[in-house]
Formats: C-alpha cells, sequence, structure tokens
C-alpha cells in the first residue's frame, strides 16, 4: 500500500449478531445492512454525499434483492447517485468487500467507501423441485382454469418436497463441519483440546461484552417493523458454560467418533456489519482520527478435498511479505472461528516446517501462534457468524484493539468455502 494512497479505517459497527430465528427472525440481510450502514453513516457523522461507493458482502442472496449494496443505497437515504455492488466469497465476503473497496481508494478511484456485509440465515430461499417449477412457469402461461390445472397433472407428491439451500461443497459433496471432522482426525486435534478453545472464546467474549469493550463497534437495534423488542448485545455467548457442560454434548457430523459438537463449532447466525474506508490525505483534511490502516492483504485456494479450511495457512505469508513484516511483529490476532478444529489446524500448519516444505514450497514454517493469544475478546464460536458479515467484525475488533493496547500490526485470517482464505494485516498510525 506504500505506493499509493494509505487507506484508513475511519470506524466500524455492527448489529448485535443473533442466533437464527430469534430476534432478526423476520427481518432479510437487506434489513440487517440498511439498519447498519444508518447507524455507521450517523455515528460517523460523515456526510453522506462524500460516499463514492458501497460494497456489501452476502453468501445467500435474495431472489428479490440479489445486490443488496445497492438496495442499502436506497433504503437508507444515502444520494441515490451512489453506485452499489455485492460480493460472494463464502465466509470471506465483508473481507473481499473490504480490500474491493480499499484497491479503488489506493488506486486513487475513490477516497470515502462504506464496505461490510451482512447475512440473514433466517431469511433463506426455500426452493421448488424442478419438476414444480416447471408446473408452475407452464401454469403460469395458461388463460383458462382448466389449462392451469392440467399442467400440475404429472406432479406427485415427492415434487412438493421444498429445497434449501446445500450448505455441503458441491466439489466433494462434504458439510463444513465434516470437511472440519476430517480435519480434526488428520491433524489428532482432540475433542479436550476444541472444547478448552470453544470454552476460551466464550469466557473472553462474556468478559468483553460485560467490561464494554464491545461499545463503540456494536449498535443497539430496535427491530422493525414493531419496534417492540430491543437487542443490544450478542445472544449466543454462553457466559456460564463450562468445560464439563461442552463435554457432554454429543458430536453432529460423525455421531460415533466424531469430535466437533455445537458448543465448539460457530451457530447459523444473523447479523450485519460495515466499515467506513478513507484515503489517509482525505481523512485527515477531513478531520477524522483513524482507528487503523490496512496494509496489505491476500487470498489463497487449495483444493477442496484435502482440508477444505487450511486456506489461512497459505495466505499469511504472502500477506506477511507483502506488508515487509513476519509473524513475530503481530501483537494482535484474530483467527475466524468456524470450528475450533479448524482454528487449531490453522495454528497446526503454520508452525509446521514439514508443511511449510510440502504445501507452502517455503523452507521455513510460517511462524508459531500461541492459541491464548488470538481473539482476545472471543470469536466466531461465541459471538456467531453471519456468514457475509463476520469478515467487517474482525477488522473492526482488530483495529479497536490496536488502539487500546498500543500494538502497531494486527492480522486478521478468514477461512472460506472451496477451500478458500485470506489474511489481511493492520497497522495503527
Amino acid at each position: 500500500m506504500a505506493q499509493g494512497n494509505r487507506v484508513a479505517v475511519i470506524r466500524g459497527i455492527r448489529t448485535p449478531f443473533a442466533k437464527s430465528g430469534t430476534h432478526y427472525g423476520r427481518l432479510t440481510a437487506l434489513d440487517l445492512g440498511k439498519l447498519v450502514v444508518s447507524e455507521l453513516v450517523e455515528r460517523t457523522g460523515i456526510d453522506p454525499k462524500e460516499v463514492q461507493e458501497v460494497i456489501f458482502g452476502n453468501v445467500i442472496p435474495s431472489v428479490k434483492a440479489p445486490n443488496i449494496a445497492r438496495e442499502i443505497v436506497l433504503g437508507t437515504g444515502l444520494p441515490r447517485q451512489i453506485p452499489g455492488y455485492t460480493v460472494g466469497k463464502a465466509c470471506a465476503s465483508a473481507n473481499q468487500a473490504i480490500t474491493s473497496a480499499s484497491d479503488m481508494i489506493y488506486r486513487g478511484y475513490a477516497d470515502t467507501v462504506i464496505a461490510g456485509g451482512a447475512e440473514s440465515l433466517s431469511d433463506i430461499p426455500i426452493l421448488f423441485s424442478k419438476n414444480f417449477s416447471e408446473a408452475l412457469l407452464s401454469a403460469s402461461k395458461q388463460k383458462s382454469v382448466g389449462g392451469k390445472l392440467g399442467a400440475f397433472r404429472k406432479i406427485r407428491p415427492k415434487d412438493l418436497a421444498p429445497e434449501a439451500p446445500a450448505l455441503a461443497e458441491s466439489t466433494t459433496g462434504l458439510t463444513m463441519g465434516e470437511s472440519a471432522e476430517k480435519m480434526a482426525k488428520e491433524n489428532g486435534i482432540s475433542r479436550e483440546a476444541q472444547d478448552k478453545f470453544a470454552l476460551q472464546s466464550h469466557l473472553r467474549a462474556a468478559e468483553a461484552t460485560a467490561s464494554g469493550r464491545f461499545k463503540d463497534e456494536v449498535m443497539t437495534v430496535v427491530v422493525p417493523p414493531k419496534y417492540e423488542t430491543v437487542v443490544e448485545t450478542d445472544n449466543l455467548i454462553r457466559a456460564d458454560t463450562s468445560l464439563e457442560s461442552l463435554a457432554r454434548l454429543r458430536p453432529v457430523f460423525d455421531r460415533k467418533y466424531g469430535t466437533i459438537t455445537a458448543g465448539n463449532s460457530s451457530p447459523l447466525t444473523d447479523g450485519a456489519a460495515a466499515v467506513l474506508l478513507m484515503s489517509e490525505e482525505k481523512a485527515k483534511a477531513a478531520g477524522y482520527k483513524p482507528i487503523g490502516f490496512i496494509r496489505s492483504y491476500a487470498y489463497a485456494g487449495m483444493d477442496p478435498f484435502d482440508q477444505l479450511l487450511q486456506g489461512p495457512v497459505i495466505a499469511l505469508p504472502l500477506a506477511l511479505e507483502r506488508a515487509g513484516l513476519t509473524l513475530q511483529d503481530i501483537g494482535v490476532i484474530e483467527m475466524h472461528e468456524a470450528f475450533a478444529a479448524q482454528v487449531l489446524s490453522n495454528i497446526q500448519w503454520m508452525g509446521s516446517k514439514k508443511i511449510a516444505e510440502k504445501k507452502l514450497g517455503r523452507k521455513e514454517p510460517v511462524g508459531e501462534i500461541d492459541p491464548a493469544k488470538i481473539n482476545r475478546t472471543g470469536g466466531s464460536i461465541a459471538l456467531g457468524h453471519p456468514f457475509g458479515a463476520t469478515g467487517s467484525r474482525i477488522v473492526t475488533t482488530v483495529c479497536n484493539e490496536l488502539q487500546r493496547t498500543g500494538e502497531q500490526y494486527g492480522l486478521v485470517t478468514v477461512c472460506a468455502a472451496g477451500g478458500m482464505g485470506v489474511a489481511m494485516v493492520l497497522e495503527r498510525e
């Protein structure tokens, strides 16, 4: 980033994250996105006319509003001249939105961009079978009642069964959880280690909430349309959990030999998050004090038949090289917690010389990471994981932690479906 306009993170905000089907059960990703962008504009005091683009991540798009970024512009009172586009990169979608915005600013194509993501797992599209869909289409073209009824004459009861979007990989046929079980077995990640890590996530998230550490990044949501429910904190954190209670949970994906449970996995979650990005020059001219700067990033992909969620390990050394740093220079580390087994597997691979030589083509490993030093305010296991929004939450948290701790450099890693991963390096002024 040193050769172009340095990209400043002015502020980040998110809705409280909620278990799907609870507080936001009647809201869409678009609804959540509009809420968070409106709050971001309000808290930063940015003149809406200064915003030049809105970029949002979303993994399970609505057929009614597939480009929620543009719909957010139109639904929040932002000037209608502002364009917007939506990106999908699985769990790294918000990261892609942020880095795409960064590229625009770096090249001088824009100086003020809103980026983030939203997801509603309470509002997933339910599909009809192919036969029933064809019958509906045929009936819509008929003019007589008899013709419309006749279009359904070949429909059988099995054709009426709805189909929800699959959470399995189209290439491997395995769900994320099944792939994580494979990683746990191949890497020797024990059930006890996973449960200990999950407990750490919940206790840290509970402590961060109680101490007010999330005050600057979590908004209050008065849930429309009745405005009777007020949501101020994430509702997935289990402050009263223990190793004993986690140990009693049964494996979900491999019921006989598995180690992955609902307790050491991230839950299905609704929520939205967004950041305001500016060029350093524009931020200083406007009197803003950035909470961080984007120093570098890298994306990577790997064979999903191998270990699906190890993408961050491939991306990390590239991001560090582009930043001119080593892992030892990083003071704040936030790793997305899809599963405790995934985080612990990522850490294991990062410290492995064998993996460095075999998978990365490097003589030395990326570096050792102490699991106790990451995710100081908890992670996705405790806070939740709205697919399209998580990357923005983590970027905001890292920047705020850099400010709080005085550390110079922070790291974000996120694994994603399809064998992808992202690493981002952030810095404090």
